[in-house]
């Protein structure tokens, strides 16, 4: 008997673009050499029987039509993580019946943060489900170990097949369920590799119906690529409900954790952590954190204000202007970014006079932030400029405020926060835009001198 033919298809990496054929470039996203071959078994929908399954064991109808004003939404939607970084990240806690994904390098934390999850939600009295695809339970129980006792009910389970866990979900209605991770995970009725496209796809559809029929709140651990985005289709992103990425340097203490999508709250938010040998450690305030140690004398030094959704966060910027022996003078920008250096730096060519044709420069935010916030220009033009001027900034002056492209000094939003932050913290001079003078020294109330600039030369001329 004749083997029937296998078939296979090409999807886009980046999207999830579905073609029969190889193409160059994805006419979804528009990405090149995104098409990988994978492929396919056709199947009579793995994930409606998963969901029709899961009805069954829930007495729950979610096709039902029901009017919007019938719809009740109680405050006993949001769970506490028993973390208040991760909460307020979230929104205000885990949302009942959410999928959210959590992606970062490896060795960054992302296990050890949800295995603390695990142990503060479990311990608050909810049924917890640890399923793990690449640790067995001694391992993980060495890590838990590590991080404190646990005394609530916590599920161990230690499987790649996507079936047999979701009639483990089925079964057992956790509250909380960790997958850890999503491309270690594999659905038998998808022929291709697990962590492939399909795979991915596949599996996060069977698991978003089992969130949103049983009503559990299902974390993801997801791998990243070289670029730093999460590994697998696009389309990944697009199906959960919540984004978040670890940031930071995994060797270092600290840990920036991101949202990148919030279907139940903000996207700015961020959430800071210290890696130690208990475990990721709340950072509470973050402006000092990220100040302490920093030079007080030192030329090319100054602090700016950066709000991250409602946190207004203080960050050091450092700059190193020097001549250069090269035929093309170096530029390296180490969390700002790398484009808006070299315009900020030509408009001090253009409107200060400064010739820095011939000169390499290099700036960083110190911590290891990454920040795109116009608001820090200002403060970067005056480390630059202190730098090549090689003259020191006293440590008690704070800048910010957007630079166009003419020099002038245009306003920010959230005035009144960053201020009020920056006296908190001890700063006795404010450098602002002139258009938010009032409103700042409204805030100050006689704690700090705020001095008003409309443009870039009059900013150096009052502060070097």
């Amino acid at each position: 008997m004749a083997k029937a033919k296998q078939s296979s298809v090409y999807f886009c990496q980046c999207c999830g673009y579905e073609s029969p054929k190889w193409m160059g470039q994805c006419p979804g996203c528009k990405e090149w050499n995104s098409f990988v071959e994978e492929p396919v078994h056709k199947t009579s929908g793995a994930a409606s029987r998963i969901a029709s399954a899961a009805k069954e064991g829930h007495g729950m109808l979610s096709s039902e039509m029901t009017l919007i004003n019938d719809v009740s939404v109680t405050e006993g939607t949001r769970i506490t993580s028993g973390i208040a970084e991760l909460d307020r990240v979230l929104g205000g806690g885990v949302m009942q019946g959410s999928l959210t994904l959590i992606g970062g390098d490896p060795g960054i934390g992302k296990s050890t943060l949800l295995l603390q999850v695990c142990r503060n939600m479990s311990g608050a009295g909810q049924n917890v489900l640890y399923v793990s695809g690449e640790e067995s339970k001694a391992q993980i129980r060495m890590r838990a170990d590590r991080i404190g006792e646990f005394t609530g009910s916590m599920n161990l389970l230690c499987e790649t097949n996507l079936d047999i866990i979701a009639d483990v979900i089925r079964n057992a209605k956790p509250d909380i369920c960790v997958i850890d991770s999503i491309q270690t995970m594999y659905n038998e009725q998808v022929t291709a590799a697990p962590g492939s496209v399909s795979q991915v796809r596949e599996s996060t559809q069977i698991l978003m119906q089992l969130s949103k029929v049983l009503g559990v709140s299902i974390f993801i651990v997801g791998h990243v690529t070289k670029e730093g985005t999460v590994a697998g289709p696009r389309v990944l992103e697009h199906m959960v409900d919540t984004v978040l990425y670890f940031e930071g340097d995994r060797h270092a203490s600290y840990r920036v954790l991101r949202g990148v999508k919030n279907r139940f709250g903000s996207t700015d938010e961020i959430g800071v952590f210290e890696m130690r040998s208990e475990g990721l450690v709340q950072v509470s305030n973050p402006s000092e954190f990220l100040l302490d140690g920093r030079p007080l004398d030192a030329s090319g030094c100054i602090v700016s204000c950066s709000m991250e959704g409602t946190r207004p966060i203080l960050i050091e910027i450092q700059s190193l202007v020097c001549r250069s022996n090269l035929g093309i003078p170096r530029r390296q920008a180490l969390g700002v970014d790398y484009n808006r250096v070299n315009l900020l730096m030509a408009v001090l060519e253009k409107r200060c006079g400064m010739h820095l044709g011939d000169c390499d420069a290099y700036v960083n935010l110190t911590g290891g932030m990454k920040i795109n916030e116009p608001a820090l220009d200002l403060a970067i033009i005056l480390a630059i400029l202190s730098s090549f001027k090689n003259c020191s900034i006293s440590p008690d002056v704070a800048a910010f405020g957007e630079v166009g492209l003419s020099g002038e000094v245009r306003t920010v939003s959230q005035v009144s926060q960053r201020v009020s932050e920056a006296v908190r913290l001890g700063f006795k001079t404010i450098i602002v835009p002139a258009t938010n003078l009032k409103e700042a020294q409204k805030t100050a109330k006689d704690k700090a001198e705020i001095i008003g600039v409309s443009n870039v030369k009059e900013a150096s001329d009052r502060i070097i």
